[in-house]
């Protein structure tokens, strides 16, 4: 199947052909970082990042650029409420991104560029743009014609005139156009600056992306990606900037993920529902956050509840039981000699291939799971060579498929031991006192008191605690909460 993404410059599915055969050219914009990264950054990360994977799986050459915005009226205004200097309040929060995507099994971009590092690049663009009469310095700051500008609006269906029909748009007297966006800020008394041909200043946020992806990409790349929310106004000044300057196409492929709502709700500070990766993490299992952020399309909006963390953790401990059961099954599992025709890869390929289509690809490694379950349960015993085939190669396509969504990285005795742990912890559990009932149990039912043991394992439940009986003796964990 020839890969489709949904496009959204022109609203349709388009074959995605690159503009180097073998090699993906992709730019996502990144945080702001000026506070705690939260679950709506953790989705657009995580979906570009199996993109990503996705692509390299498939033989491309992938060169992935994500930027940090590292100067910016957020970041200027928070330095001063916490005291600190910009460029350390920015520092502090790459590392806090840093870490918090490191915890979500999260792939370093190829290149990760901060604004303040291309002030040049940033100023070069500016001065082209002025050369051909698309900008205009007016009291110390530079803005962007958009009436010079025919396309503006092409990637989001608004129309200048409209926008302005109307509308409560903040007068500045310094733009010829109400319209008008700034590429670059004077500086105000106390703020950083950079030297310019303008005056001292820095950058505006959508000139430092079209200068970015140039200077690494080309004036021309496949793929562009970010979160709904930007497509207005900052894709949509991108796009006019760059094409502006460059006199060629900008981005071929706009891609945007939908938004994290929280319990039905939109996310937002003022409701009091804000929701940050580092607090998520220590609730729930990392993995089991990818897997939920893949569980619906990434166009689609997804909801965050403690209900759905739930039931992505329970579908995590799923997926390792069944690599579990199979590598105690097989003591070891050779590259399948003749795989099954329809094999799972290629119906996760297939979905990948539906325009990243994880939700199905999920789907189809679960319908996997209970194959690979019914035929164990149904082989008692020896396995004949061609089950131990059909299991290797379910083995083989799990793993890999975990490998492009970015979970099963984890040894499955690793995984548990870590549930029982952290299970443990949370409901203030000790081991040794669940062995020692584990063990009553076990004393209860060799003297045939059932009563004992069914109270026992009663007891056990009621602390969360599940039970395994297995010929080789009573395996338990911490049920999911």
């Amino acid at each position: 199947m020839t890969l489709r993404i949904y496009n959204t410059l022109t609203h349709r599915k388009e074959i995605f052909a690159p503009l180097s055969p073998g090699r993906v050219r992709m730019y996502v914009c990144g945080p702001t970082v000026y506070d705690s990264s939260h679950i709506g950054h953790a989705r657009s990360v995580v979906v570009f990042d199996v993109v990503a994977r996705y692509f390299r799986a498939c033989g491309y050459e992938v060169t992935y650029v994500r930027n940090f915005t590292d100067i910016d009226d957020k970041i200027i205004n928070r330095a001063r409420e916490l005291g600190m200097d910009t460029v350390s309040l920015s520092e502090k929060y790459i590392q806090e991104f840093y870490k918090d995507m490191d915890a979500l099994n999260v792939q370093r971009a190829t290149l990760e560029p901060r604004a303040t590092q291309h002030i040049d690049d940033i100023q070069k663009v500016i001065q082209t743009l002025m050369e051909k009469g698309l900008a205009y310095e007016s009291g110390g700051d530079v803005f962007f014609r958009v009436s010079r500008f025919d396309g503006y609006g092409k990637l989001s269906g608004r129309k200048p005139e409209d926008m302005l029909a109307g509308a409560r748009v903040e007068v500045d007297q310094r733009k010829e156009n109400p319209m008008d966006f700034v590429l670059w800020k004077s500086a105000k008394p106390g703020e950083p600056f950079w030297d310019s041909p303008w005056g001292k200043g820095r950058p505006g946020w959508h000139i430092e992306c079209s200068a970015m992806s140039s200077r690494f990409l080309g004036e021309t790349f496949d793929i562009h990606g970010g979160g709904k929310d930007l497509i207005f106004p900052h894709h949509e000044n991108e796009i006019a900037q760059s094409e502006g300057a460059f006199g060629k196409p900008f981005a071929r492929y706009w891609i945007h993920n939908g938004f994290v709502n929280i319990n039905k709700e939109k996310m937002s500070k003022s409701l009091g529902n804000f929701v940050i990766i580092k607090d998520v993490v220590k609730a729930y299992h990392p993995e089991a956050v990818r897997l939920f952020l893949l569980s619906n399309h990434y166009r689609s909006p997804i909801d965050f509840s403690d209900q759905n963390m739930q039931e992505a953790g329970n579908a995590l401990e799923k997926l390792y039981a069944a690599v579990n059961r199979m590598d105690e099954t097989l003591e070891n599992c050779p590259e399948p000699s003749n795989p099954p025709e329809d094999d799972l890869w290629t119906r996760f390929c297939d979905a990948m291939d539906d325009d990243f289509n994880t939700a199905q690809g999920i789907g189809i490694l679960f319908d996997g799971v209970r194959t690979l379950n019914r035929i164990l349960d149904e082989q008692q015993g020896l396995l004949s060579e061609e089950t131990r085939n059909l299991v290797c190669s379910y083995r083989r396509d799990i793993l890999k498929i975990g490998g492009i969504l970015g979970i099963l990285s984890q040894a499955p005795a690793v995984y548990f031991e870590g549930k029982k742990t952290e299970g443990l912890e949370k409901k203030s559990l000790s081991a040794d006192s669940i062995e020692k009932l584990i063990n009553d149990r076990k004393q209860a039912r060799i003297n045939r008191n059932w009563a004992e043991a069914d109270r026992i394992r009663k007891l056990l439940e009621d602390m969360n605690v599940i039970l395994e009986d297995r010929p080789g003796g009573t395996l338990w964990k911490i049920k999911n909460s």
